[in-house]
């Protein structure tokens, strides 16, 4: 099984501080082809997650500004985040028991990359199936 920091190796996370508008982080999803942002603070260190489900139920559905909205007011403030040293499979397990499809990988203060569920298949996917029958069999 793959660990965390293979996946990630090859990346340059994509952040954003707080303060930039929602409208700023929307553009840099849509030029990097990503579904997600990281918020960092002013030392670089993570301090939320900003998804496109996020920009259309905490913004546009509620009629806020995406030009005036500040990411920080609308992101998830301090996600879960996982390892280098974790398996992929383990960070499905994170994912499917969080209700949410993306996980940054961060060494103590320093942000890796980002992981989503389309990062991980094959194999590693079908454990995951295989692991969560088991466990829904068991409760």
């Amino acid at each position: 099984m793959r660990k965390l920091s293979e996946i990630v190796s090859h990346q340059a996370p994509l952040t954003v501080p707080s303060n930039a508008t929602v409208c700023e982080a929307c553009r840099r999803m849509r030029d990097c082809n990503t579904g997600s942002i990281l918020v960092i603070d002013d030392n670089g260190k993570l301090v939320g997650i900003f998804t496109g489900r996020d920009a259309v139920q905490r913004v546009l559905a509620i009629g806020k500004s995406p030009s005036r909205t500040r990411i920080g007011a609308v992101m998830t403030p301090d996600p879960v985040t996982a390892m280098p040293g974790q398996s992929a499979v383990e960070a499905l397990h994170l994912m499917w028991n969080g209700g949410f499809s993306h996980v940054p990988v961060v060494d103590g203060d320093k942000i890796l990359g980002l992981v989503s569920q389309t990062d991980i298949v094959g194999d590693e996917e079908e454990r995951h199936g295989y692991e969560r029958e088991m466990w829904e069999h068991l409760r």
